[in-house]
């Protein structure tokens, strides 16, 4: 009997262990746009995009950008971003964006890119 408590003592530990390995490994953290190239592994950074910095490379379909530090009233904290992949339709009308991938090559190598759009929701404050 003190043996089945053993061995399902030992499987309970081991799926525990398995489950947060799991998740640690799956959890994606928000960085500054300063600490986006100290940072190792998957990422998320948020930044305002600078318009007059998007290049679109139709031979390798990526495009390339530079977003800023919106809380940076100098302007001076800047990212490079080069995404390869769908460009979101509303992508002209962002007023931020969230990048996800990693930083390598003096640039963030975005995998996914959400776009956040006010024109959704300007007349919900006025309806509330």
């Amino acid at each position: 009997m003190k043996a089945k408590y053993i061995v399902g003592g030992i499987i309970i530990v081991v799926f525990a262990v398995w489950g947060i390995t799991n998740l640690m490994s799956t959890t994606i953290s928000y960085v500054t746009i300063s600490e986006a190239p100290r940072s190792p592994g998957t990422i998320q950074v948020m930044g305002e995009v600078d318009f007059e910095t998007v290049h679109y490379d139709v031979e390798n379909s990526q495009m390339s950008f530079v977003i800023t530090d919106p809380e940076d009233e100098t302007g001076m904290i800047r990212l490079k971003i080069v995404y390869s992949g769908t460009v979101p339709g509303n992508f002209e009308q962002a007023t931020s964006v969230v990048v996800k991938g990693q930083y390598r090559d003096n640039a963030f190598m975005a995998d996914q890119l959400l776009v956040k759009c006010p024109s959704k929701y300007q007349g919900l404050e006025e309806e509330a």
